[in-house]
């Protein structure tokens, strides 16, 4: 939709005019012959620029301005948003201004069925930037540089300035567009894996034994859709159907992200949360490229993922990180938790009930908890480390009762692993 022109006179266009006028009217009843002639120069000239802006505006009017943010678009990446405009030729002593603004959501929450527009419980941050072009330009570079994965709601649009600055126009189209930044990436870690779940050894068999080559016995976790439902009842034992296509040992990796935390989280409370996201994707990531037969089903409060492929994991890490954080809540245990001999639990310091799950599991488990760096641990030993002037040298301004925590100058997290078992 193209905005209507809309020619806006600023504070110092105002005062220019304002002035001239003025003292034109005071030198005429003086007859004061220089003071006219100066106060009538600033006057034509101010006169000249207003419809050389409204003429400028008009030409423009169709223009239409590419921003290209990288993709995929990362928290803390210094990586540069291109931008390349296609419009009649700029007039003189002006210049075409293009705006970035929006709200961003760290950790998501705009994406809760709870999220109403108004609801105080998700922090916002607004986005402010701006570049400008000249009369041969048609490409400039905008820097925004998100501290926090979440959701960026973001509007496009351009204005014409002179460059005194006496008149601002709208000009082309506004444009709006949802971004999802991904959380920044983690320190890495040592790790290793042994799963010993919901294994499908696939070996070649005799053709009296093919049936039972091409099936397997149901597991929990199998899609609904493979299991073949004539042979189940024949045998009445429920078979899930294999590709015969694979002959490699297919791993289920069971994951359990607790996005378990406050109604009204704190800076560090969301950076806890955007660690615990960080060092998921890095174990998505590290273990696929290990091996490419491990399956991934990710449970998290109110949604589980099946993850087959490393396309599958890029699409999960933008919905990843617009998962913010869900109240404590009574949990019962999955009904084949007894079953379960290998599983990986991803945590913050902020989920109250994670004892309690964990001892309702069968061990041993894999569990990564994200906390607070204790005083006893040096900051460079896989620490990472959020400040809150990283959100303003991005074009990013916080929520402003962010700005009064007495811990928001630097915040520290570290995400420690440990093994439990029996």
């Amino acid at each position: 939709m193209i905005r209507k022109l809309n020619l806006r006179i600023t504070l110092p266009g105002l005062a220019v005019f304002v002035i001239s006028f003025f003292i034109l009217l005071q030198s005429l009843a003086a007859r004061n012959a220089y003071e006219i002639l100066l106060s009538s120069a600033a006057l034509f000239f101010w006169a000249t620029l207003f419809f050389a802006a409204n003429w400028g505006a008009r030409k423009l009017k169709e223009i239409t301005a590419q921003l290209k943010p990288p993709f995929p678009l990362t928290a803390a990446s210094k990586e540069e948003w291109l931008l390349s405009i296609h419009a009649a030729k700029i007039p003189r002593f002006f210049r075409l201004h293009f705006y970035l603004r929006g709200k961003f959501y760290p950790e998501g929450g705009a994406t809760s069925g709870a999220f109403d527009g108004t609801n105080e419980n998700f922090p916002v941050c607004r986005v402010r930037a701006e570049t400008s072009f000249s009369r041969k330009e048609t490409e400039s570079g905008l820097e925004v540089v998100f501290p926090l994965g979440g959701i960026f709601h973001a509007k496009e649009f351009c204005r014409l300035k002179d460059i005194f600055g006496f008149f601002s126009i709208n000009c082309g189209a506004e444009r709006e567009q949802t971004l999802y930044v991904r959380n920044a990436p983690i320190v890495p870690r040592q790790l290793r894996i042994e799963t010993r779940s919901g294994a499908e050894d696939r070996r070649n068999k005799n053709s009296a034994d093919e049936e039972r080559y091409y099936m397997r016995e149901y597991t929990p976790g199998d899609r609904l859709r493979d299991i073949n439902w004539k042979s189940s009842e024949r045998i009445e034992t429920l078979i899930t159907r294999i590709s015969p296509d694979n002959q490699d040992k297919v791993t289920r990796i069971e994951i359990y992200f607790r996005n378990y935390g406050p109604r009204k989280p704190e800076i560090n409370e969301l950076w806890l949360l955007d660690r615990a996201k960080a060092r998921l994707a890095w174990f998505l990531r590290n273990v696929k490229e290990e091996k490419q037969s491990y399956v991934f089903h990710v449970i998290s409060a109110g949604a589980d993922w099946e993850l087959e492929t490393m396309d599958d994991i890029e699409a999960f890490l933008d919905e990843l990180a617009a998962l913010p954080f869900f109240p404590p809540q009574n949990e019962n245990p999955p009904e084949d938790a007894a079953a379960k001999s290998d599983y990986f639990v991803f945590s913050t310091a902020c989920d109250a009930g994670l004892n309690a799950f964990l001892l309702s599991m069968h061990p041993p488990s894999s569990l990564f908890i994200t906390q607070n760096r204790p005083l006893n641990v040096n900051a460079k030993d896989g620490t990472d480390l959020l400040r809150m002037r990283d959100f303003f040298s991005g074009s990013v301004y916080p929520a402003f009762r962010w700005r009064k925590t007495k811990r928001a100058a630097s915040l520290q997290s570290i995400t420690d692993y440990a093994e439990i078992g029996l």
